[in-house]
């Protein structure tokens, strides 16, 4: 995609184009390497702790999907922008209470790691459908790729997958989108997302439209696009530093 070029008074706006640039520059190379030219990944820009000036700024530079991971911030902005046209995809970890708020304003929830969320996320989903006839909440199951069964970065044991994709499927309002994971701290990506491949592949046996893998952020990207990601979390080299925690 071209970006369009920002209005030479808004420096930030200048400065996101190329930052913008340059990810997907290397978003195109990492696929070509892969033999991937005819299918890249989509892109979601993650935006938290960054104001939604900057999220309008990118909506303009064509930016159609962002991440957030707090209820309280993602569902503000998603207020806030509701003329952009934007798909937000919740990314964190997510607590049941938050269900009913996040599907007034998620297209997909990327942190589907236990069945109380499951349950949760479609009893809220019954409620928004009926009251505003929005599709089906896309969920991706996220899979811890350590060995401390998730406590650390997040995520259902691999041996779970099978049962979280069948309580999913069985949900009316919830589709089944595929998996997601986040690469372990201190060790190389490539065995952790080519790990991440063998899961998604034996879901998609069972459930051959959950094909897709929410994989890869800013320093890893290219090892998740190597092993078949379809969706790429990118913020900091984006968006630059992180402000502070509010």
């Amino acid at each position: 995609m071209t970006e369009r070029l920002p209005e030479a008074a808004d420096p930030r706006a200048t400065e996101l184009a190329g930052r913008l640039a340059v990810v997907r520059r290397r978003i195109a190379a990492a696929a070509a390497a892969a033999g991937r030219r005819d299918s890249l990944p989509s892109l979601i820009v993650v935006t938290k702790f960054h104001p939604a000036a900057d999220i309008r700024r990118l909506a303009a530079l064509g930016v159609t999907d962002v991440g957030e991971n707090r209820d309280q911030e993602a569902a503000a902005k998603a207020a806030e922008l509701s003329d952009c046209a934007l798909k937000w995809h919740f990314v964190g970890q997510l607590q049941t209470k938050k269900s009913r708020s996040v599907v007034k304003y998620a297209t997909a929830v990327h942190s589907v790691d236990r069945p109380q969320l499951v349950d949760a996320l479609d009893r809220a989903m019954a409620v928004e459908m009926e009251a505003s006839r929005r599709l089906p909440l896309e969920c991706f199951i996220q899979v811890s790729l350590e060995d401390d069964a998730g406590a650390h970065r997040g995520g259902a044991a691999p041996g779970d997958v099978p049962g979280l994709a069948e309580r999913i499927a069985g949900a009316s309002g919830l589709r089944l989108a595929g998996v997601m994971a986040v690469a372990p701290l201190g060790a190389p990506p490539g065995p952790a997302f080519e790990k991440l491949s063998r899961i998604s592949a034996d879901l998609a046996a069972s459930h051959p439209e959950a094909r897709g893998i929410s994989a890869g952020m800013s320093q890893d990207l290219e090892a998740a696009v190597q092993f078949g990601a379809t969706h790429l979390r990118i913020g900091s080299d984006i968006l630059g530093t992180r402000p502070a925690v509010r």
